[in-house]
């Protein structure tokens, strides 16, 4: 039987008292007494437990108000309402004038203004940011010894780092997260520590501490920026474009330490050479201090540089360096590993390590840091001169809330953004004023504009530690063309304001009607319907006398007779036009039945809605991620409530109040036969199932479907030759990290409801290719025979992605399982295919 043997020695690397700080702190440097040690305030050593986010704040805000280096921000709150923070430090005669500080540094991103500048005496700009994972929390407890050592320490070096730097420290990227994690590891602390890598400690239950609230993964929403931690945290960054930007991770318990550059091959082209080349230089200050203290790291391998929603590769598209580090997770308080005993403290230590090694290269290459900066926008404004495409144009026509969301995203970058003053065709679309707007190229934005709005069809390397391609207008489903000239501008757009619903005619004694264009029509449909109002949907189109003039109405529009109600016309009225409020949706009041064209308003083609019950299921066996997204969705885009059940009570539970189960991606192993029956059965008896990604792969294994599934064919492609030392990354080059694929859809289905274009953009990050059901009218979206709009597709399934359908429908019984090969609410801004869930919810 295997021991696992906690030593002296590990023990007094565990329970760091007060004076043995010192193996973390830097030996010969005197600290301020009259600035609080961590222990003194969160009431353990640093290490010793792991710190929970009110310690965290608590201890942040007691250094803050004894130390006249530091400056405490509140930038905003979590989801579940914890305070996010940036820690200004620097010297007090810096913090006198921090604000003339900040708008010197933001000259260096205009071309015009930084050309006067002298980086000889300006400070760099440096910002630590910890634990965006929660459950990576070294970075968070090290944050505890930085901010002391920033505080406290005195001398010449200390001094002279502060008068020419302004350090930001963000202490924890992911407070709700944080919290859930520590409090796991902490309540399976034993008081004689276990290092067995099987006990509870160490091994989280679903959903885990990684994520945030709705657990959504933050360090790939710096981009998308969906997540209000991301949305307060960006506030920052583009008030100070920080020169450096740090990113602290944790990764698998038996690796040693990375930081960056990574893998050349795999970085953005979009980022310049020298960015790689002063990313290596810091590289250098690492490798030194991790060797002082005889840690194993590793550079050049692993990790990219590619997409650009993450910590660490954001700032390089600002002229920034953003580094990522990456340390082997003790994952609680010592782990047993195949490099030995793994203590929590270890880990702080490397990571307190690196941190000042980072504030050590920007003091020492400062002047280069931000001549660099200035260089960049300089060269940024060179390379939009040169730009072939002068301007981007979008905007649809028909859904007022999905161009405030993306142009609410755009802003959030300080992207400029004109209104379009004329009627546009361009790439076959047509632009008109009032609905469309123009973003120039020949702005200090240029990069990140032409990141946002470009396909990428050509890469370096095939192996991607993210997605592949993000193009934001389709990914929102918005109508999008370049342009070779930039049009007459009109007015700036530079607060995006939220479309405003109301009813058009006032009112009516008969009925009222609207769209299912709007992204937030199944918001208004759910809300009418909690408060009881009979809806319907035109399965056909038809045409109204408005009060406007007659008003051509289209496939899946809702539509709420008045007299069938139990309420009055009245009480309808009220409800409606406080719910349009809220949700930005246009109703038009239609004061008779009988249509100028189309179906009448007692037509049979208008079906009753369904209100949706939902179950979803969640668990072991399921992706928290993709749970989330739903979840998301939902909750605080559509304010339409959902239960969750684990997968493990989904046995006993009594489901027969649902009216739709939705099961999100996942292997679903865990579901025994007898559950599998129960679901079947319930299906049977009226019920409707939604299947998403591998979650619908399982119900064809299980019987329950006949969906056939095409096979990826991942063999080794033997005509290759590679060497044995390439093996894995011959395999690595067949996975689908996600790309962009045109789909054809049926718009007069039901499913489909909501869109006006013949084709849509699906998001794919997975090898599940699936064949269309025997009835054709069971599977309204296809990929097209030439889908690839954006990103890597590897050469071995070129044919077979192509006609492969993207939504199949069953009927089992009285019920029916709606099977999605790919997600449609990916990371909270897919929002072009987010209609093809919501659907399938009320129709």
């Amino acid at each position: 039987m295997r021991k696992f043997i906690i030593t002296a020695l590990l023990a007094c690397c565990l329970q760091v008292s007060a004076q043995q700080l010192s193996y973390y702190l830097p030996a010969n440097v005197s600290y301020n007494s009259s600035v609080p040690t961590p222990k003194s305030v969160v009431g353990h050593d640093v290490g010793e437990w792991h710190i929970t986010h009110d310690r965290l704040v608590t201890y942040m805000k007691t250094v803050d108000a004894a130390s006249d280096r530091v400056t405490l921000t509140v930038t905003g709150t979590t989801h579940e309402g914890r305070q996010q923070l940036a820690l200004f430090i620097t010297t007090p005669a810096n913090h006198a004038k921090l604000e003339s500080i900040r708008q010197q540094h933001l000259q260096l991103s205009d071309p015009v203004k930084s050309t006067s500048l002298n980086t000889a005496d300006m400070p760099a700009v440096v910002w630590i940011g910890c634990s965006i994972h929660g459950n990576e929390p070294s970075g968070a407890n090290m944050s505890l010894l930085l901010i002391y050592h920033l505080a406290a320490a005195q001398g010449k070096a200390i001094d002279e780092l502060l008068e020419n730097t302004v350090i930001i420290l963000d202490p924890s990227f992911n407070p709700d997260g944080l919290n859930r994690f520590s409090n796991w590891v902490n309540m399976h602390k034993s008081a004689t520590l276990v290092s067995d890598p099987n006990t509870r400690e160490y091994n989280e239950v679903w959903p885990g501490g990684r994520t945030n609230h709705y657990w959504f993964d933050l360090n790939r929403d710096w981009l998308p920026a969906q997540q209000p931690e991301s949305q307060n945290r960006l506030k920052i960054f583009h008030d100070w474009r920080p020169n450096i930007l740090t990113d602290h991770h944790e990764m698998g318990s038996n690796s040693t330490f990375f930081f960056q550059p990574g893998v050349p091959s795999r970085v953005n082209p979009n980022t310049p050479k020298k960015n790689q080349q002063l990313t290596g230089a810091i590289g250098n200050y690492h490798a030194k201090y991790l060797d002082s203290i005889g840690s194993l790291y590793f550079t050049k391998e692993g990790y990219d540089d590619f997409y650009y929603g993450k910590g660490s590769t954001f700032p390089d598209i600002h002229g920034s360096i953003g580094i990522l580090f990456e340390q082997a997770s003790s994952r609680g308080h010592v782990q047993q590993t195949e490099n030995g005993l793994l203590t929590f403290g270890f880990t702080i230590r490397n990571q307190f390590v690196t941190a000042l090694s980072t504030l050590e290269a920007a003091r020492n290459m400062r002047k280069e840091l931000l001549d660099y900066q200035r260089q960049f926008y300089q060269d940024v404004k060179t390379e939009a001169a040169a730009s072939a495409v002068k301007a981007y144009v979008f905007g649809d026509a028909y859904d007022q809330s999905r161009n405030a969301l993306f142009l609410e995203m755009m802003k959030r970058h300080k992207i400029e953004i004109y209104e379009n003053k004329q009627a546009l065709d361009a790439d076959g679309k047509s632009f008109k004023p009032g609905s469309s707007w123009i973003v120039p190229t020949n702005q200090s934005q240029f990069k990140l504009v032409k990141t946002i709005f470009e396909k990428t069809l050509n890469y370096e390397d095939s192996l991607f530690y993210d997605i592949t391609s993000w193009t934001f207008p389709l990914a929102m489903g918005l109508p999008s063309a370049e342009l070779k000239t930039v049009p007459t501008l009109g007015n700036s757009v530079d607060d995006v304001k939220k479309p405003t619903g109301s009813i058009i005619g006032s009112s009516s004694k008969y009925a009222y009607a609207f769209e299912w264009d709007d992204f937030y029509a199944p918001k208004l449909l759910y809300a009418l319907q909690s408060k009881g109002v009979i809806t319907k949907v035109a399965s056909q189109q038809f045409e109204s006398v408005t009060s406007t003039g007659n008003k051509k109405f289209t496939f899946g529009t809702i539509v709420i007779p008045v007299a069938i109600q139990s309420k009055t016309a009245d009480d309808i009225q009220r409800i409606i036009e406080t719910n349009v409020a809220a949700t930005g949706v246009q109703v038009y009041a239609l004061n008779n039945g009988l249509s100028v064209s189309g179906i009448d308003l007692g037509s049979g083609s208008l079906v009753a809605t369904r209100t949706p019950r939902i179950l979803m299921l969640g668990g072991n066996g399921t992706s928290s991620n993709d749970a989330g997204e739903i979840w998301h969705m939902l909750d605080q885009r559509m304010k339409i409530p959902s239960s969750l059940i684990e997968l493990d009570r989904f046995g006993s539970a009594n489901i027969s109040s649902y009216n739709i189960i939705v099961m999100p991606e996942g292997s679903y192993g865990n579901m025994e036969k007898a559950e599998q029956d129960k679901l079947r059965a319930w299906i049977s008896n009226g019920g409707t199932v939604l299947a998403f990604e591998g979650a619908g792969r399982f119900l064809a294994s299980a019987g329950i479907t006949r969906t056939i599934y095409r096979s990826a064919d991942g063999k080794t492609d033997t005509t290759l030759m590679l060497p044995y030392n390439m093996r894995s990354d011959e395999m690595r080059a067949r996975e689908m990290p996600g790309s962009i694929f045109e789909a054809r859809i049926d718009h007069t289905h039901p499913l489909c409801y909501g869109f006006r274009t013949k084709t849509m953009s699906i998001f794919k990050a997975n090898t599940l290719f699936m064949d269309q059901n025997n009835s054709p009218y069971d599977s309204p979206v296809l990929l097209s025979d030439n889908p690839l709009q954006s990103g890597y597709l590897h050469k071995s399934y070129v044919d077979k992605v192509k006609g492969t359908a993207v939504v199949n429908i069953e009927n089992i019984g009285r019920g029916k399982v709606i099977t999605y090969s790919d997600n449609m609410n990916f990371r909270a801004f897919w929002f072009g295919t987010s209609k093809l869930f919501l659907n399938a919810l009320f129709f």
